[in-house]
């Protein structure tokens, strides 16, 4: 294992792009019903043999449907078709076999009802899956873990902390529109929320396209006036976070005079001709961040016990966190993780460290191999706070 550290001067770029996709997404309904899945596969091979077995349900499209609204009312016409795909034990022994598709209508549904206020669950979609029996050397590499599990893949995990303002008020705008608060004074607004922030120098401008659903609202002046109370809500929300000038625009591609809004029935464009993925949407720190370290790992529906490219992306976060939080001398730090397939987790292929410091490299590098070494301790255990919902995954 290779552990090296560098300081490196503090993130202070002129300009930030930062994108948040809420919970009614259709990226984000993929994300959210694949970890589903995955939970409630581990808990079952649990509760039949003691341990998580081996499955990696990460895969997942969704098709939009068609729909019709109007102010006052709407329908949906053509059913949303949701595919979930991967790999999972699917026998315990000769007599017990996993009721695998069971399980993965229920993880779908149970997201939807949890999440998505206005999407019906029995009529709205259409939930499908393949899911296979894994390959035999993936599955014997799983099973092969004793006390430390092997790595289920060769990949990479990274985090950075803190978020900056502009990150901190784009992920707080998306949980406050899809919190009780916000559905309480903004019913109209459903759950498929995106947020784009541009930080130029000190100013900081929000693109928000949030789902209107159309039966809770009467008429083109009502959905107007709804725009207007939310920037106005938006707007002191932003001065608790930061003191740069915010500029807010609801919904941009509106045009009132041509009557154009965006206007859901369900509260989610999954519903007419917008599709999701898995992977594509926020990153295990809930934002997209292209200005900062990034992975293309998928983390939602990845076995919480083996795969690293769901664990090393948490731990990258909380090693980065620690480093800053119990060392008032680290202000910001990136952390990069790389794993060996068939290698135990405790021991990645390299770790990569910058940090922003007041001290000596060599007291830098001495803190980091410290708090890196502590934080790999905890990879065997990752698994229950993934399972407890314990750990932000998108």
């Amino acid at each position: 294992m290779i552990i090296s550290a560098k300081k490196i001067p503090k993130y202070e770029p002129s300009m930030e792009f930062v994108e948040r996709k809420g919970k009614g997404h259709p990226d984000t309904i993929c994300d959210g019903i694949s970890e589903n899945l995955s939970v409630a596969l581990s808990k079952y091979y649990r509760e039949k043999t003691g341990k998580i077995l081996h499955h990696n349900v990460d895969k997942a499209i969704l098709v939009g449907g068609q729909a019709r609204a109007w102010f006052g009312g709407g329908e949906v016409i053509e059913p949303i078709y949701l595919l979930l795909v991967g790999r999972a034990v699917g026998r315990i022994d000769k007599d017990e076999i996993v009721p695998i598709g069971k399980l993965a209508v229920t993880a779908a549904k149970s997201y939807i009802k949890e999440n998505l206020k206005h999407l019906d669950p029995e009529s709205h979609i259409i939930v499908d899956y393949r899911i296979k029996q894994g390959s035999v050397d993936l599955v014997k590499n799983f099973e092969a873990g004793n006390d430390i599990p092997l790595a289920n893949d060769t990949s990479f995990g990274v985090g950075f902390y803190p978020m900056t303002e502009t990150e901190t008020l784009t992920l707080k705008v998306e949980n406050f529109l899809n919190s009780k608060e916000g559905k309480e004074l903004f019913p109209q607004v459903g759950e498929d929320i995106k947020v784009m922030a541009l930080r130029h120098e000190n100013e900081i401008k929000l693109t928000i396209a949030a789902a209107m659903v159309s039966g809770l609202i009467k008429n083109k002046e009502d959905y107007l006036e709804i725009k207007r109370q939310l920037t106005i809500k938006l707007l002191e929300l932003s001065s608790e976070i930061t003191k740069m000038k915010v500029d807010i625009t609801i919904n941009g591609a509106d045009k009132p005079e041509k009557d154009i809004f965006y206007l859901t029935v369900t509260g989610t464009s999954a519903e007419n001709g917008d599709d999701g993925q898995v992977g594509r949407g926020n990153r295990a720190n809930g934002l997209i961040t292209p200005f900062r370290p990034m992975s293309l790992e998928a983390v939602a529906g990845k076995n919480p016990v083996s795969h690293t490219g769901k664990l090393y992306s948490i731990l990258a976060m909380d090693i980065a966190k620690k480093l800053v939080e119990e060392n008032k001398h680290i202000s910001s730090a990136n952390v990069y993780m790389l794993s060996q397939i068939g290698v135990p987790i405790t021991e990645p292929q390299s770790i990569y460290v910058e940090a922003t410091a007041d001290i000596s490299d060599e007291a830098v590098r001495s803190y980091v191999e410290s708090i890196v070494k502590e934080g790999l301790q905890e990879a065997p255990k990752l698994w229950e706070r993934i399972l407890e919902g314990r750990v932000s995954l998108y």
